[in-house]
């Protein structure tokens, strides 16, 4: 929450004597896990900050008002119960393994001519095999995805029995499968391609510093 506070370029620091008064003054829009359905509904119940959360979660007994908000909001009340006063238990995984690599452009003009399409699915998966590269993995389920001029998006996907990398291999794979749709005269809006089932072996593992060095510790 705090990263999005000053996009796109500044810090913002929260300390923890000043946690509970951050959470208060958000918009609970801003909230991360509460999304346009559950704001709206929290705006019917006359929430609308994170001040108004906990104040309606303290209109009774912690028990009462605990209750009042799974009622609601089901097993997510005790989550949105916590963070009205910036409780978080969970803890924080510095290193977690990606589990897809991809890339995605969206055209300021929709396109109409396949071989322009083409061309510009060549150069999304020279980007992918160029993340491939630098995150030293390779993959296994190629993800090609489609948005039309009027939204509707699809997704197409294979599996290959070993992972891959190079680019020839996932051009061709994803221009089989962008072949295979039944464009219907639609214009496209967006194209991506992802892999996923990554071989992970070499991506880069936690370092655990040393205490000691040369007879002395390190401080």
């Amino acid at each position: 929450m705090a990263s999005g506070q000053n996009k796109p370029n500044r810090l913002t620091v929260i300390l923890p004597e000043d946690a509970i008064a951050f959470v208060e003054q958000l918009p609970i829009e801003k909230f991360h896990g509460i999304g346009e359905v559950t704001a709206t509904k929290m705006h019917s119940l006359a929430i609308h900050t994170g001040a108004d959360l906990k104040q309606r979660s303290s209109l009774t007994l912690p028990e009462a008002s605990l209750s009042e908000l799974t009622h609601h909001f089901g097993k997510a009340g005790q989550y949105y119960h916590k963070i009205a006063r910036a409780e978080d238990g969970r803890p924080v995984e510095a290193n977690r393994v990606r589990k897809s690599i991809g890339a995605e452009n969206s055209f300021a003009n929709d396109l109409s001519d396949i071989g322009q399409m083409l061309q510009e699915l060549d150069q999304i998966a020279q980007i992918v095999e160029q993340r491939l590269e630098q995150h030293e993995t390779r993959g296994r389920t190629l993800t090609l995805k489609v948005k039309f001029s009027d939204y509707h998006q699809i997704t197409r996907s294979k599996t290959m029995f070993t992972p891959i990398s190079e680019l020839s291999t996932i051009f061709e794979i994803a221009k089989t499968l962008f072949l295979s749709i039944e464009l219907e005269n639609r214009s496209v809006r967006l194209l991506g391609i992802s892999l996923s089932n990554l071989d992970n072996a070499k991506q880069t593992q936690a370092i655990q510093l040393p205490l000691f060095q040369n007879g002395n510790i390190i401080f």
